[in-house]
């Protein structure tokens, strides 16, 4: 009824192999856990060939098969796997039992368990698009500057209708004014610095200069516009988008765009608590690309005049873990994307 016989658990007797191949001529006969003809090619005849087995006693000698005992029985009705599954730990210790002392020649080959894991590793995934962990460094504390709007220097921009917005290009409420440069759409990615892990639902308040260095609310000639300001929520990917343009470079400061992290919208829109203040900083060839163009006149001289290490915000490390990546140019948009930890 079986064209093939295994033992299914440790034995005294050997087994050996008879394999005929096709054209082969004569049978040979390999003892299991003997190396192969090393003339034979890996893989070769692993389907076309036909196996017969014998069992040997200790001494080679063929046994006859009333003769082969209880590990040879239970070979001919289950394979090793029925057999365990059958009996559990406590038929095959009573086997073993009666079978004491046995040992078998050859290596059973058993397949480790496969795990989606590397183990003893605790390095985290690294796919973004799906939120899994990565590593991320804290993003240093900055100063919010005198222009930030949020009420803690006069003006509070954060409690008007109209601040949660995507696009910040323009003034909202009694103005319309729309701020003009290079269009620049710029993200932030906010992470737990501990865990690696996104950060949804939180609120993140950004504002920058104009071309021209001004801050609206603030720098004369624009006391009047809420332009380049605005609270957008972290989604599911903790990142959050803006619509904009460059910023300009004035006297003394690397060109950068300031935000604020709050625990949530709700927090952020009434003077909650902020989690984190910080800077972005921009490219050095990128700025000079965009300086050249006739919406920053005075930035070419300005950014001239500094650099990202004698800057007094990003001087002390080159704004390592702020510095964005940039894609794009002047004939089109410039993009801007800068992962943080908090």
């Amino acid at each position: 009824m079986f064209n093939r016989r295994r033992s299914t658990i440790l034995g005294p007797l050997r087994r050996t192999t008879r394999s005929r191949r096709p054209g082969s001529g004569p049978t040979a006969i390999r003892v299991e856990g003997q190396p192969a003809d090393p003339r034979t090619p890996p893989g070769a005849g692993e389907t076309s060939t036909a196996e017969q087995e014998e069992w040997l006693d200790a001494d080679g000698n063929v046994l006859d098969e009333e003769d082969r005992g209880l590990v040879y029985d239970l070979g001919t009705l289950f394979d090793r796997r029925t057999a365990l599954g059958l009996f559990g730990a406590a038929g095959v210790g009573l086997l073993a039992a009666c079978t004491s002392g046995a040992t078998r020649t050859g290596t059973d080959q058993t397949s480790a368990p496969t795990s989606a894991t590397p183990s003893g590793s605790s390095e985290p995934t690294t796919d973004a698009s799906t939120g899994d962990a990565v590593s991320v460094t804290e993003v240093p504390d900055e100063t919010q500057g005198p222009y930030p709007a949020d009420g803690s220097n006069g003006v509070n921009v954060l409690d008007d209708s109209g601040i949660v917005r995507s696009d910040i290009r323009s003034s909202f409420g009694a103005s319309t004014t729309t701020a003009q440069g290079v269009p620049l759409t710029f993200s932030l990615t906010v992470r737990d610095a501990a865990t690696g892990l996104v950060m949804p639902g939180l609120a993140v308040y950004a504002w920058h200069c104009d071309a021209d260095g001004n801050y609206s609310l603030y720098s004369s000639g624009v006391e009047n516009e809420n332009y380049l300001r605005g609270v957008q929520e972290t989604a599911a990917d903790g990142t959050v988008t803006f619509t904009s343009i460059f910023p300009g470079c004035y006297s003394g400061r690397w060109p950068h765009i300031h935000f604020e992290v709050y625990e949530s919208l709700a927090n952020a829109t009434s003077s909650g608590r902020i989690l984190k203040t910080s800077q972005i900083a921009l490219p050095q060839e990128v700025c000079e690309a965009v300086y050249s163009q006739a919406d920053y006149p005075g930035s070419t001289r300005n950014l001239s005049g500094t650099s990202l290490t004698s800057d007094n915000v990003f001087g002390e490390d080159g704004g390592i873990t702020q510095l964005a990546t940039v894609s794009g140019d002047v004939s089109g948009d410039y993009v801007s994307t800068l992962t943080i930890g908090i």
